[in-house]
């Protein structure tokens, strides 16, 4: 008998309709302490501050690695997404963020 390790795009949005049936902060991060280890949730929390700064534009990207000890390679490889990639997540969510703050 073979083990299928491949997460099929089912698998994935079945993740995402999880985390889209969130009602709260806390609800959310019960979960993702449950679902990563707390090396992937440093991580994601990394890139997602390094997005974050990025867009505000103000500062060059070695700063931005000093600032949240995320490495240049992460620093630009976020940036690639921000600007260069389809599916544009960052950019929607960061998006979403400035309008729900005004």
């Amino acid at each position: 008998m073979t083990i299928d390790t491949k997460i099929s795009h089912t698998d994935s949005d079945a993740l995402a309709e999880a985390l889209l049936g969130m009602e709260s902060i806390e609800e959310v991060k019960a979960f993702l302490d449950d679902l990563c280890t707390p090396s992937e949730l440093r991580a994601f929390a990394e890139r997602f501050k390094v997005a974050r700064l990025l867009d505000e534009g103000q500062l060059s990207y070695r700063e931005i690695s000093e600032r949240t000890g995320a490495s240049t390679t992460t620093v630009t490889r976020v940036a690639r997404f921000l600007r260069e990639m389809p599916h544009q997540g960052y950019r929607r969510v960061l998006d979403k963020m400035k309008t729900e703050k005004k």
